[in-house]
């Protein structure tokens, strides 16, 4: 079903919604990897690499970013894409093109 073209204001006006949610997302994505990465991660590790850790292997470091990636990327679509179906019911319009 195609959407009809969104308009300017539309666009503005979910842009702070937009950016809001995008930042509860990435709070919600962290805590979800830190919780995924204390029960995955080998050994009695809780807390995840960061790319400078020099106690973790690359190989290591790599997964738990992509891993971390993953997440935050589903995380932020499941937001972004509520967030634009409740704007659109308030406003009528869709904020994305």
């Amino acid at each position: 079903m195609a959407k009809k073209p969104t308009s300017n204001p539309a666009k503005t006006l979910y842009r702070p919604i937009g950016l809001a949610s995008g930042l509860i997302g990435g709070a919600i994505a962290g805590q979800i990897f830190k919780q995924v990465w204390k029960h995955a991660a080998p050994g009695d590790r809780d807390e995840p690499p960061t790319p400078l850790a020099t106690d973790y292997g690359l190989k290591e470091i790599l997964i738990a970013a992509a891993i971390q990636g993953a997440i935050f990327a589903v995380i932020k679509t499941v937001i972004d894409r509520g967030g634009a179906r409740l704007f659109e019911r308030w406003t009528g319009e869709w904020p994305g093109n």
